[in-house]
C-alpha cells in the first residue's frame, strides 16, 4: 500500500517550513496533524526556539534524518483543544513542547518520571510515533502532544524567552540537581557560553551557588560577569588562570560541542569534584585516566530530563525571572539564522516568532 502524502497523513491540516535533503536548507511545508485523542493537547504553536540540534537535523550530520524534516522542539502556544480525558490544562493555558513526545510509559525510567532515558523514548521530530507516522517539530503552525509531554507555563512567563527553556534550560538544570549542585555555598564551573551555558549561569546562581564561567573567548568576560552575574571568568587557554583556579570546583557542567580538551577541567575540580558533559562532540574526547583516580573525580553525561523535573523547571524559573536572551527573528528569516547559529552568531538563542510572522510564508 502506497503511503499517503504528509498532507493526507493525518485529517488536521498543518503548515510549516521543512528541510526536503541534507543541504539543511529549509521551505514552506503542507503537512497534518493526527486528530486530538483522548489524552491530547492541541495548541496554536506561537513561539519556537532554534536549538543547535535543529541545525545537525536538517543537515543530517549525525547520520539519521528523515526528509521532510520539520525541526523545532523549544515550542510554545496557547491551548486550542483538549481531549475528553485532559485534566492537566484548559483551552487558552499557556504551555509547551520539549524534545520528547512520547515512550513506553512502563520500564523503570518511565516509572520514576524519566521519560527522557526509557529505551523507547520518541523525539518531537525527526522520529516514528505509536501509531507508525512521522512526527513533524514545532517550525509549524498548530501542534498535538499527549498531556504527558505538555509542560503549563505560568501567567507571569514571556512565552518567547522562555521557549528555550524547554530544551536547554532543562538539559542544565537537571544534572545541577541530580549532582549535588542545585546547594547555595557550591563552586560550580560552565563551560560555555552559549545558549546551554547562559542559562546554566541563571540556574546556578538561582540556586546559591558561586559560579565561574570558562570559556575560550576573552571578549565574553564583561557579559559573563556583568549581564549574567557570574562571580568569576576563567580564559580556558590561560595556563596562569586555569593554574591559580586548580581545585576549587564542586562541579562543572561542559556545554560545548565541540572536540575539546578535558585534562585542564579536571584539574579545577575538588576531589570527589563532577565534570558532566551536556555538549555532544561529534568525535570522542580524550579522557585522562590520573586526575580521575587521584581525585576520586566522576565524568558523567546528562540528557534533557523527564517531564515532572521539566515542569518543576519551568516552576521554579518563573518563581526566579529566569527566561533566556534571545532574539526574535520571522519565518522566512530561518535560513539565515541558521547561517549565523553555525558561526555562532546570536545571544544566546534564537526563537521564530511563528504566531505573527508563518501564515505571510504559505505559498
Amino acid at each position: 500500500m502506497a503511503k499517503a502524502p504528509p498532507e493526507e497523513e493525518h485529517p488536521v491540516k498543518a503548515f510549516g517550513w521543512a528541510a526536503r535533503d541534507q543541504s539543511g536548507h529549509l521551505s514552506p511545508f503542507n503537512f497534518s496533524r493526527r486528530e486530538t485523542g483522548d489524552e491530547d493537547v492541541r495548541f496554536k504553536v506561537l513561539y519556537c526556539g532554534i536549538c543547535h540540534s535543529d541545525l545537525h537535523n536538517i543537515k543530517n550530520d549525525w547520520g539519521f534524518s528523515f526528509y521532510p524534516l520539520v525541526p523545532g522542539h523549544e515550542i510554545v502556544g496557547e491551548v486550542t483543544e483538549v481531549g475528553s480525558k485532559v485534566n492537566k490544562v484548559k483551552v487558552g493555558d499557556k504551555v509547551g513542547v520539549g524534545c520528547m513526545v512520547g515512550a513506553c510509559h512502563s520500564c523503570e525510567s518511565c516509572k520514576n518520571d524519566l521519560e527522557n532515558y526509557c529505551p523507547k523514548m520518541i523525539l518531537t521530530y525527526n522520529s516514528i510515533y505509536h501509531d507508525g507516522t512521522f512526527n513533524y517539530g514545532g517550525y509549524s503552525d498548530t501542534m498535538v502532544a499527549n498531556e504527558r509531554y505538555i509542560v503549563h507555563f505560568p501567567e507571569n512567563m514571556p512565552l518567547d524567552a522562555s521557549a528555550p527553556l524547554l530544551c536547554a534550560g532543562i538539559t542544565v538544570y537537571s544534572p545541577l540537581k541530580y549532582f549535588g549542585l542545585a546547594q547555595p555555598g557550591k563552586h560550580i564551573g560552565v563551560v560555555g557560553l552559549g545558549g546551554l551555558g547562559h542559562v546554566a549561569v541563571k540556574f546556578a546562581k538561582a540556586f546559591g551557588a558561586k559560579v565561574t564561567v570558562i570559556s575560550t573567548s576573552p571578549s565574553k568576560k564583561d557579559e559573563a560577569l556583568e549581564h549574567l552575574g557570574a562571580d568569576s571568568f576563567l580564559v580556558s587557554r590561560d595556563p596562569d588562570q586555569i593554574q591559580a583556579a586548580m581545585n576549587t570546583m564542586d562541579g562543572i557542567i561542559d556545554t560545548v560541542s565541540a572536540v575539546h580538551p578535558i585534562l585542564p577541567l579536571l584539574g579545577l575540580l575538588k576531589s570527589h569534584g563532577t565534570l558532566v558533559i551536556v555538549g555532544a562532540p561529534d568525535k570522542p574526547l580524550e579522557l585522562p585516566v590520573f586526575p580521575l583516580i587521584s581525585g576520586r573525580k566522576m565524568v558523567a553525561g546528562s540528557t534533557m530530563g523527564g517531564m515532572k523535573e521539566t515542569q518543576e523547571m519551568i516552576d521554579f524559573a518563573a518563581k526566579h525571572s529566569i527566561t533566556a536572551d534571545i532574539e526574535v527573528v520571522s519565518m522566512d528569516y530561518v535560513n539565515t539564522a541558521m547561517e549565523r547559529l553555525a558561526k555562532n552568531d546570536v545571544r544566546y538563542r534564537f526563537v521564530i516568532d511563528i504566531g505573527n510572522t508563518l501564515a505571510a510564508t504559505k505559498p
